[in-house]
């Protein structure tokens, strides 16, 4: 058996963070259940993280991440409408596919406001500093067009509530937005 190096072993960690954290949130996920999904114990889990905030951030981290570059992917030799298509394509693509990424999403701005009720800005500015690298992602392509960058956005958090709803795709509520930013299936995690 070919034992995995302490990295790999971090990046497993944050793969099962992330789904434990898209499920239960951060106050409803134990570090036991991110451990044992996993397969280590609490104790090795706290070599590689110092702490479960430490952890929850870094699975936040790791979603902003591959949102940024699922928008800059697609977007790649693209701009204008042509580009807004695409990264509204490949994104409810991701969603449909990988829904923990969205619950992931879903749970990081709940955290934020939980932690800040109790004073942790902490959350906030990790999360904060991974939206803006989203909003300069697609600021580009859309020509720098501040109104058009705050409507791709706003759809796209529109986008995050129906899906995360259980809205099904065909449902009226999908009519007003244009059909690349539409959902392609039901979210299920």
């Amino acid at each position: 058996m070919v034992r995995m190096s302490a990295e790999e072993r971090r990046e497993s960690v944050i793969l099962a963070a992330t789904a434990e954290f898209a499920r239960g949130g951060y106050h409803g996920t134990s570090t036991e259940a991110i451990a044992k999904r996993v397969g280590v114990s609490q104790p090795y889990l706290f070599r590689l993280f110092p702490g479960k905030k430490a952890i929850f951030l870094a699975a936040a981290e790791r979603c902003l991440e591959d949102t940024v570059r699922t928008f800059s992917e697609a977007a790649e030799g693209l701009e204008g409408e042509e580009a807004l298509h695409a990264m509204a394509n490949a994104y409810t693509q991701v969603i449909a596919e990988r829904p923990e990424r969205l619950m992931m999403q879903m749970q990081m701005y709940l955290a934020v406001a939980a932690a800040e009720q109790e004073g942790d800005e902490e959350f906030g500015e990790a999360v904060r500093a991974g939206w803006m690298r989203l909003w300069d992602t697609v600021h580009l392509p859309l020509g720098a067009d501040v109104n058009e960058t705050t409507t791709f956005m706003a759809y796209g958090m529109l986008v995050n509530c129906l899906v995360a709803m259980g809205f099904p795709p065909g449902h009226r509520v999908w009519e007003g937005l244009y059909p690349s930013a539409r959902s392609k299936g039901r979210l299920e995690i």
